[in-house]
Parts: structure tokens; C-alpha cells; sequence
């Protein structure tokens, strides 16, 4: 929440309800990483290849905890933008949340089956799912009736393309990885071009009619 700005306690609860299952799933994930068990009398080559064994892991780890993280920053941002509360917002937010909850399986899942498309495949579906539950629950929280009063439509334009960035960018990744699998992942690192096409896109518009809705991308309410 923005400093100085009054809430509605439920909003706070579900802020603070939010917070806390990020933090967990953020959390797990190091723990489906299982160290290597090796005997004392191990030498020290042992230990290098063990830990070799477990990059595949520790990428995912490293991946995951990046993808988490920005979902939870999307959902700080939208929710800064937030004053009142409305119930609207629940079950989507819950929906959104027990998507994040499952990552670190899905996780766990691919790097153990690094390349194969199953695994791949689903890692690229929840995440999609994540992005589009993402996209609906930050579209609510900054459109009436809980968004705060003095939020401009720059402030509310940005949220909805930085949302739809991550979906398109998701979309990417889950074609690759029916295509290549092996590289299905690296579809993620489309969101930020997806983010300037989109952004040019809204200037192109705004300058050919100024008039224009700017809202299109997943209006809540």
C-alpha cells in the first residue's frame, strides 16, 4: 500500500494473506533441492561431481524463484494501487495463489527431466495459468470499485501491459516447449519485448486517437 493511504482492513488481511503464500512457495523451492549424500571418506571430486548432478536444479531454482518473485512484485504494485476492498477480487486471488503454491512441484518435476516435453510442457501451463489469473486479479485491484481515487490511467495502463506481457510471454514458452522442449523456458525471456511491443502499440493508438479506451487489456471491475 501506498504511505499515507487509508485501506480497508479485509484489503490489508488479503494483502498480508498474499505476502505470506509467496513467501512459502518462494521458499520450497530450495527445499525440493536435495543435497548430495556422500561417505566421509568421500574425496573431493566426488563432492564436485555430486554438486554437478544438481545444476539442473539449481537453474530451475534459480528460474522459478525469478518467476515468483515478479509475480509477487506485479502483485505489490496492483495492489499499491488498491484502497478499498470488494469480494470480487477473492476467489481470483486465491485461484492466483494456489497456482504459485504448485510451483515448486512443477519445478522439482522438470529439472529432474531436464529436455523431456511433458514435464517441460507443464511447467510452461502453470505458469500460463499463473499469468492469466495474474492479469484478471490485477485488472480487479485497479479498477473500481477498489482502486484508490488519485490513481491516474498511466498508473492503471501500466499494470494491465506489464500483466498481458507475462501471459503473451507464457504463451511463447508453451509453444516451444511442444516444439523444443529443450529450449522451453527460454520462451520467458520474451516478456520484456512482448512488454515494448505492447507499450508501442498504446502510443501508436494514443496518438492516431487520443480518445481512445485505454483499457482494453483484461478491464476488471
Amino acid at each position: 500500500m501506498s504511505e499515507g493511504r487509508a485501506t480497508d482492513h479485509a484489503l490489508e488481511r488479503l494483502v498480508f494473506f498474499s505476502d505470506a503464500v509467496f513467501a512459502i512457495a518462494i521458499t520450497l523451492l530450495v527445499i525440493e533441492i536435495h543435497p548430495p549424500h556422500l561417505p566421509s571418506s568421500a574425496p573431493d571430486t566426488a563432492h564436485w561431481r555430486a554438486l554437478a548432478g544438481l545444476i539442473p536444479s539449481f537453474v530451475g531454482y534459480a528460474i522459478s524463484f525469478g518467476v515468483i518473485g515478479l509475480f509477487w512484485m506485479g502483485h505489490h504494485r496492483s495492489f499499491a494501487l488498491a484502497a478499498h476492498y470488494h469480494p470480487h477480487v477473492l476467489g481470483w486471488n486465491l485461484g492466483l495463489l494456489a497456482t504459485i503454491a504448485f510451483m515448486p512441484f512443477v519445478t522439482a518435476y522438470l529439472s529432474a527431466h531436464v529436455g523431456q516435453r511433458v514435464p517441460t510442457l507443464l511447467y510452461c501451463l502453470v505458469l500460463l495459468l499463473a499469468a492469466l489469473l495474474n492479469l484478471k486479479v490485477n485488472a480487479t485491484a485497479t479498477s473500481p470499485p477498489m482502486v484508490a481515487e488519485d490513481t491516474t490511467p498511466e498508473q492503471r495502463m501500466a499494470i494491465r501491459q506489464r500483466g498481458l506481457s507475462v501471459v503473451l510471454g507464457a504463451l511463447t514458452a508453451t509453444a516451444l516447449a511442444l516444439v523444443l522442449p529443450i529450449i522451453g523456458q527460454i520462451g520467458l525471456i520474451s516478456i520484456p519485448l512482448w512488454r515494448m511491443l505492447l507499450a508501442a502499440r498504446h502510443r501508436r493508438r494514443t496518438a492516431l486517437d487520443p480518445a481512445s479506451a485505454p483499457f482494453s487489456p483484461g478491464e476488471g471491475g
